[in-house]
């Protein structure tokens, strides 16, 4: 490990000090640090040049970095500075003993699965992005029902009525989809979990797919005809009627420091006030 890319969330007050001060612990062993502040605007990054990147902030920036470095096999070392940390699982106190046992092959990155989403309009892809997350359909109105069309491996599954349909990874099963009513889904499986937002139709229930085969989703006429899909929350595009939105799985995984699945369930058990007693 010779070069490092640091992330900083500008939106984190501490994560700019926390460079610096990361930044020094590296180059203090001989590690080239380059330094890119992130912010709502920012394009990609520059992580060609890097052996490894350091996030600093929340889930959202491990999200960010992630999509750039699976393609590249580069690990992402992810400090939590936000709320929820189910993805970020170095927290800030711990940082430089986990930081220390990655660089000395103590701590491992852990492969996480990721979804592949096109969009095809007239025969023609028009959007394409891996997603650690999710990838989100819904209107561009408030509140507003569409229909789609669910394949699952040319297997119609029937027609949805919804505000929007979530594809998480069983990674991103703890983020938007289960605020929609879907299933937490260990990280370690593999697996599409498929979660309607606030649906017409009492009967239709979250689905868990085989995410080797191939979901489809197709927008059908509806009323306002003002639609697009967003990948992880970050990047978006467009949609109008007869667009299909085709998910398969990456080939790459994120590669991810200290997400052990030890984190995993203690996130759960903090975040989700887990008790086993009368204020489970």
């Amino acid at each position: 490990m010779k070069k490092c890319l640091i992330v900083e969330n500008v939106h984190k007050e501490e994560s700019s000090a926390l460079g610096r001060e990361i930044g020094q612990f590296l180059e203090s062993r001989n590690i080239s640090v380059t330094h890119y502040r992130l912010d709502s605007c920012s394009r990609q990054g520059p992580f060609t040049s890097a052996d490894f990147a350091v996030t600093l902030g929340g889930d959202g920036t491990v999200l960010y970095a992630a999509r750039a470095c699976a393609p590249l096999g580069i690990p992402v070392f992810p400090v939590n500075l936000g709320e929820f940390g189910f993805i970020a699982g170095v927290q800030k106190t711990t940082w430089k003993k986990d930081l220390l046992d990655f660089l000395t092959g103590t701590l491992v990155p852990v492969g996480r699965n990721m979804i592949h989403a096109d969009v095809i309009h007239d025969g023609k892809s028009i959007f394409s992005s891996n997603c650690l997350n999710d990838i989100v359909i819904t209107s561009r109105l408030c509140a507003q029902t569409m229909s789609f069309q669910v394949v699952y491996n040319k297997a119609p599954l029937g027609r949805f009525r919804s505000d929007g349909i979530i594809i998480a990874t069983a990674t991103g099963s703890t983020a938007y989809s289960v605020s929609a009513g879907g299933p937490i889904v260990d990280p370690e499986l593999d697996a599409f979990v498929l979660t309607p937002v606030n649906s017409f139709s009492l009967s239709s229930r979250p689905l868990v797919f085989n995410p080797e085969g191939e979901l489809c989703i197709h927008i059908l006429p509806w009323r306002n005809q003002k639609a697009m899909a967003k990948a992880d929350g970050q990047k978006s595009v467009l949609l109008s009627e007869n667009d299909v939105l085709i998910i398969t799985k990456a080939r790459e995984k994120a590669l991810l420091v200290g997400c052990t699945i030890d984190n995993f369930y203690a996130a759960l058990r903090s975040k989700l006030n887990w008790a086993g007693g009368p204020h489970a």
